[in-house]
C-alpha cells in the first residue's frame, strides 16, 4: 500500500509543481516551513538509522514524511507562498531516502519527477541544520516524580530559568500545596522533578 500511495502521489500530485531544479523560494509561508522542517529533520533522523543499521526505524520515519506531506495539503496550503516547492522537495527527500531499500523503484519515481541523471549518481541528501532546529522543545513537569504539567521552553534553556517557570505553573503549585521545595531535578530539554 505504501508503494502504490507513493506512486499516486508523484503521478498525479494533488497541486501544479515548480520544475525540477527551480530554484527555492525567497518566502515561505508556514505550512510550507512545517513542511521542509519535516522533510529536515527526516534526512537528518533517516541517515543517522541508517548508519546505525536501524532499518525498520529508518522506514517508519520516511512513513512518517509521507504523512506529514499528506497532511500538510490542503486549500490554503496549497495556494500559500513557496508551498509547491516545498511540497516538491518533500517528494524528491521521500525518493532519495528510499533509493537504499528499493532501488529500482526509486529510480522509476525520480524519473517520473523530471530528473535527468540517475538517482544513485546523486549525493545523499544533507539536512540544513537550522531547519532541524527545534524553536520549542516540550519539557515534562513533575511533582515527586508525577507528572503535574508541561511547559514550552526554547531549545537548552538553563536550569534556573525552567526550574523557576516549573514552579510557576499552577498545577504545579496545587501539587506542592504550600510545602517547601526540597530540591529541584533539571534534566535540559526533558524534564524538571519538583521534590517536595
Amino acid at each position: 500500500r505504501f508503494v502504490n500511495r507513493l506512486w499516486r502521489l508523484v503521478e498525479a500530485p494533488p497541486l501544479a509543481l515548480p520544475p525540477a531544479g527551480a530554484a527555492p523560494p525567497d518566502a515561505v509561508g508556514p505550512s510550507a516551513l512545517a513542511l521542509r522542517r519535516a522533510s529536515h529533520r527526516t534526512i537528518a533522523e533517516v541517515t543517522k538509522d541508517l548508519e546505525g543499521f536501524h532499518f525498520n526505524r529508518a522506514v517508519a520515519r520516511i512513513y512518517e514524511l509521507v504523512n506529514a506531506l499528506v497532511g500538510t495539503m490542503t486549500a490554503t496550503a496549497a495556494t500559500e507562498a513557496g508551498f509547491a516547492w516545498s511540497w516538491r522537495e518533500a517528494m524528491e527527500t521521500t525518493v532519495r531516502l528510499i533509493g537504499p531499500m528499493m532501488p529500482h523503484f526509486a529510480e522509476e519515481l525520480w524519473q517520473r519527477l523530471g530528473r535527468d541523471r540517475l538517482l544513485v549518481d546523486e549525493p545523499w541528501p544533507v539536512a540544513d541544520g537550522a531547519l532541524v532546529r527545534a524553536d520549542a522543545v516540550t519539557i515534562a513537569v513533575q511533582v515527586n516524580g508525577r507528572l503535574r504539567a508541561t511547559l514550552e521552553a526554547a531549545p537548552d534553556a538553563d536550569e534556573r530559568s525552567l526550574a523557576a517557570a516549573a514552579l510557576a505553573l499552577d498545577n504545579v503549585q496545587r501539587a506542592i500545596a504550600g510545602r517547601p521545595v526540597r530540591k529541584q531535578i533539571v534534566v535540559p530539554n526533558r524534564i524538571v522533578n519538583v521534590v517536595v
